[in-house]
């Protein structure tokens, strides 16, 4: 029975999300911090799931982990989540005012189908942003991500800070669709992204499997060794690795970077600086004395 419960876990949650956002009475849609607090309440049933079926006992929750878990969910919500509007979405919108852009079809369409554009797009955009980070000097940025040794329902929100608003950034308020649609969308990202660091053991569904990303194939994106992290980029729709070739299968349930050390806040947040640090020794032993 458990095995049935958990294997039907993922894709009945995210059919109650759908439900729950297409039936939502208007008025709350008005609350700014409500889809917010839906987001991080979704986070948190996740994570206690890793209490009631563990994948990992490696990866088990410890007070430290617990506290730094909290810390970046706190930060993402409040100042990365501000930046990103102040610095992103409000000039998005205000230009998409200006050049007269609409997108008025996409009202036109089901509440599912808007659901599935809006995720679709912004999937999109995060696939190939991620991808880059892997193959570039963007590296400096996501690299923390890579140096948890341990995965846990939030840790989709632990790097440096500037990733995180990378991360963020999206496309589609070009998209008119109603908010629900919208926030229903972002309830699934978080969802799933969710369930990809997730210390649970689901095994779901094969078809589940090969659309959505899961903690199979995440944790094999965060194996040890830069090169081998090469694949399984796709934060919410693994579909698309299957589509770019990226898609590699299996499951690993060792991860991290740099020997297996576990980075502390400062240290993610000072990460990218690297490159800079290491020229300035070098240039400072190589100036005679």
């Amino acid at each position: 029975m458990k095995k049935t419960v958990f294997m039907l876990f993922q894709p009945t949650a995210l059919v109650l999300i759908v439900v729950l956002w297409a039936t939502i009475p208007a008025d709350w849609l008005k609350v700014a911090w409500f889809p917010t607090a839906i987001s991080i309440v979704t986070l948190l049933l996740v994570q206690t799931l890793e209490f009631l079926n563990e994948r990992h006992a490696g990866w088990r929750m410890n007070i430290r982990e617990l506290l730094t878990d909290l810390f970046y969910m706190i930060l993402f919500y409040t100042v990365i989540g501000k930046l990103e509007t102040w610095l992103f979405d409000d000039p998005l919108l205000s230009a998409k005012e200006s050049l007269g852009i609409s997108a008025a079809w996409a009202t036109q369409l089901p509440f599912v189908a808007q659901v599935a554009l809006t995720l679709l797009v912004f999937e999109l955009g995060q696939y190939w942003l991620h991808r880059l980070m892997h193959n570039s000097f963007l590296w400096w940025t996501h690299a923390p991500h890579h140096h948890i040794t341990q995965l846990n329902a939030v840790k989709g929100l632990v790097g440096n800070p500037l990733e995180l608003l990378l991360i963020s950034i999206g496309v589609t308020g070009l998209l008119d669709v109603p908010l629900n649609a919208t926030f229903c969308a972002f309830n699934i990202l978080t969802a799933v992204a969710a369930f990809a660091h997730a210390n649970v053991r689901f095994d779901p569904p094969r078809w589940y499997a090969y659309v959505f990303t899961t903690i199979e194939t995440h944790s094999l994106h965060h194996r040890v060794g830069f090169l081998d992290t090469r694949c399984n980029y796709a934060n919410v729709l693994i579909l698309l690795d299957h589509l770019f070739s990226t898609y590699r299968e299996g499951e690993a349930t060792v991860v991290g970077q740099d020997e297996l050390r576990r980075l502390s806040i400062a240290e993610q947040f000072l990460f990218p600086l690297r490159p800079l640090m290491a020229w300035r020794r070098a240039r400072s032993a190589s100036t005679p004395g």
